[in-house]
């Protein structure tokens, strides 16, 4: 992937520089990851499982278990009685077998004593301890749990390229499985630069800004599942990017940089990835984010996002390349949003030959679903873009929508 500066050729779509991005990167090597850590990963295996579950017939109530024919005919008017031979509770059964003519107290997930037919609920007796009266008769199986109810040995629970969420994690617990196999999270490398920034709580120059953009990436890297690390505010010195990123580079799996990637005089990032030969620049055809870089760095050839500095620019080429790489990397799929439609109710115009992605807030009415644009088309505004929670999309040789129509919409709060 050869550098080409942007200047002597033709700018790209969003769909070909996507292209671009995800056929240069391949899923993560699988490996075993323990079960809280593969929270949000799908498997790629499937996973049969060891053991039946129920593991043993247990009682589904308090109360006694019994042999079901000792108690035909119990009622109020005439109780049946029986002596309590023993206990048993979970955890603590000591008592595995009883006979006829016997009752064993037991409480809710205890085992069921062998010769057993029967669970009687607390409710119908008189909770006797030596003995146990008994008023109403139970159905043979009554309020037992049968081993292997819920799941048998060997039964597939679930399928390779199963996203795992709680209910999965608590399943494979529940089977005595500790690891999955899954790819493990991207660690992605955020990096901001630029003189003029500051950290939050930071006292601000007249000329200064306080970084959002590595606050901001860093925390929807996280929210894709992967691991952020945030670095500090790298200057506008070529050396001293070249060397902050050299040393992060052992602990990347990906990079990605805001800033710095225009035709600037002082657009670090550009001048010191261009002298590699292997990072693309170029000028992607959407509004806002035309400036965009891609390629790979160091000896390992980590991949690297080169982003525009202003924040909408940077959180829109994020969801559009960033995301999907991140999940292209975790062997999540689909890579890309799928788009919703919505009824749009102000008219959107839109930059001929420019894919416009324009914030919006997407919402529900006795009508259905609908969009409004929220905020300009200045990509420094991050008030609008706290506000907004979906992305409307005009393509390339749309210049105008009207209101009423129907449009393609990202939804950014929602996990694809």
């Amino acid at each position: 992937m050869a550098f080409v500066p942007s200047s002597d050729q033709p700018s790209v779509s969003v769909e070909e520089h996507l292209e671009r991005v995800l056929s240069a990167l391949e899923p993560l090597p699988t490996s075993e990851q323990s079960l809280l850590d593969s929270l949000g990963l799908p498997l790629t295996e499937a996973v049969t499982s060891p053991m039946d579950l129920p593991a043993f017939d247990n009682s589904g109530m308090d109360g006694y278990a019994v042999v079901h024919t000792d108690l035909d005919g119990a009622s109020e008017e005439s109780p049946v009685t029986l002596p309590v031979v023993g206990e048993s509770a979970a955890g603590r059964a000591t008592l595995v077998a009883m006979s006829p003519g016997t009752a064993v107290k037991i409480m809710t997930g205890a085992p069921v004593p062998h010769g057993a037919t029967a669970i009687v609920p607390v409710e119908w007796t008189d909770a006797g301890a030596a003995t146990v009266r008994i008023t109403r008769a139970p159905q043979p199986g009554q309020h037992v749990r049968p081993q292997g109810e819920d799941v048998a040995t060997g039964d597939l629970l679930l399928e390779a390229g199963t996203l795992l969420g709680p209910r999965q994690v608590g399943l494979l617990a529940g089977v005595g499985l500790a690891q999955v196999s899954a790819r493990p999270r991207p660690r992605v490398v955020v990096m901001s630069t630029g003189a003029e920034l500051r950290e939050p709580g930071a006292r601000l120059s007249h000329d200064a800004i306080y970084d959002a953009n590595s606050f901001m990436l860093a925390a929807a890297v996280r929210q894709a599942g992967a691991i952020a690390y945030r670095v500090g505010i790298t200057s506008d010195d070529p050396a001293d990017f070249a060397d902050a990123l050299s040393d992060q580079l052992v602990r990347a799996d990906l990079v990605v940089t805001s800033g710095g990637v225009s035709k600037g005089e002082y657009d670090v990032v550009k001048e010191v990835l261009s002298t590699h030969g292997t990072v693309w620049f170029g000028e992607v055809r959407m509004q806002p984010g035309k400036p965009q870089g891609f390629g790979r760095v160091g000896e390992d050839g980590t991949p690297i996002f080169a982003l525009p500095g202003n924040p909408v620019s940077s959180y829109v080429s994020y969801q559009m390349f960033v995301l999907p790489a991140l999940r292209k990397l975790m062997g999540r799929t689909p890579y890309t949003r799928l788009p919703t439609r919505a009824r749009l109710t102000t008219p959107m115009r839109s930059a001929p030959g420019k894919t416009q992605l324009a914030r919006a807030v997407h919402a529900f009415d006795d009508h259905g679903a609908h969009v409004t644009p929220v905020g300009g088309h200045g990509s420094h505004l991050l008030g609008d873009l706290a506000t907004a929670n979906a992305l409307v999309v005009l393509p390339e040789d749309v210049e105008h929508a009207e209101q009423g129509s129907q449009v393609d919409v990202l939804l950014l709060d929602r996990d694809y």
